[in-house]
């Protein structure tokens, strides 16, 4: 890459004209005569027809001077940006009831696991040098992807999951007992649960208020996300004697547990019970959890300035004989 280092003496070419200007304004006569006539014919020699050779060497000599003072460079530039990412793991839900298909998505009712799918891939893809793992939980709880910045695997394995895989009830404090395992002895600026659900905790072994508590010694921050809508939700059940069809069930969303949780922990509740709702929480998540990135440049040029300066020099020594020799002007 070209550059010039010192741009600024470009400014000093404005000095050119003027000098110019100034020695044509100041030429007088070199001798005074009676008379011109019997001159009329006389042709002048090759000598005076060149004399603007000196004035323009000159003029180029100082052209020149300014561009070697400009510093020309020529080399590289690199960037390097040092990302001190942070810890994420997102702790889901599979349980039965995330089969509610009370979210639209392209102008398509689909299940709130299909709806939280296509946001958080967003949520992933929108992420730069951070480490995220994948917790699912439903009777069990179990790690589906340990930390990891292959983001194109997590997005797979996300794909992949599906109701039910991890038992129809409800574990929240094992999700998050395993999320948080995950960060145990991990170095990082930040650690983070981003736990979601659309129920209340009826199985597993640990409460929720105890795995919160285990969550802060650890110093690890906890999002919760409570997802769905309130009181009745459509299903479709499929019916050995009706087909399929849909049907509304009643759930039950434990919003004080989740708030409770996350207030523990130094984190946020959420609630979303619509897609927007859903996008405008992990929005807000990645503000929150942004990692910061740091940047180095490393420059390496090489100076150029003797290309410009060598040849003005010469310029100025070949014009200052010249105007001493066959160009010389006489007062």
């Amino acid at each position: 890459m070209f550059r010039f280092a010192e741009p600024l003496w470009f400014l000093a070419l404005l000095a050119v004209p003027a000098a110019l200007w100034w020695r044509r304004r100041r030429t007088a006569p070199a001798l005074l005569l009676a008379t011109t006539a019997g001159l009329e014919g006389l042709r002048p020699s090759f000598w005076v027809r060149t004399r603007w050779l000196v004035t323009g060497g000159k003029a180029a000599a100082l052209v020149l001077l300014v561009v070697g003072l400009a510093r020309p460079q020529w080399g590289n530039r690199e960037v390097v940006r040092l990302q001190e990412g942070i810890n994420i793991v997102l702790a889901l839900d599979l349980s039965e009831s995330m089969a509610a298909i009370d979210f639209e998505l392209d102008g398509e009712r689909v299940t709130r696991l299909d709806a939280v799918k296509a946001v958080v891939k967003d949520f992933i893809a929108g992420r730069s040098g951070d480490r995220i793992g994948l917790v699912v939980f439903g009777t069990e709880a179990y790690t589906q992807l340990p930390l990891t910045t292959d983001y194109d695997t997590l997005a797979a394995t996300l794909e992949r999951l599906e109701i039910g895989a991890a038992g129809p009830n409800t574990a929240v404090g094992d999700g998050l007992g395993v999320a948080t395992r995950r960060l145990e002895d991990v170095a990082s600026r930040s650690n983070v649960v981003v736990l979601l659900t659309d129920g209340q905790s009826n199985a597993g072994e640990l409460a929720p208020a105890a795995a919160a508590e285990a969550a802060k010694q650890l110093g690890v921050k906890v999002y919760t996300i409570g997802i769905g809508s309130d009181g009745e939700a459509p299903f479709v059940v499929d019916s050995p004697l009706w087909g399929k069809r849909v049907v509304y069930q009643r759930v039950s969303l434990d919003e004080d547990t989740l708030r409770s949780v996350a207030d523990a922990t130094g984190g946020m509740y959420f609630r979303a019970d619509g897609l927007d709702g859903l996008r405008q929480v992990y929005d807000a998540i990645d503000r929150l959890e942004k990692t910061e990135v740091k940047t180095q440049t490393f420059e390496q040029y090489d100076e150029l300035y003797a290309y410009a300066l060598l040849p003005a020099l010469g310029l100025l020594l070949a014009a200052a004989l010249a105007a001493s020799t066959r160009y010389l002007e006489v007062p």
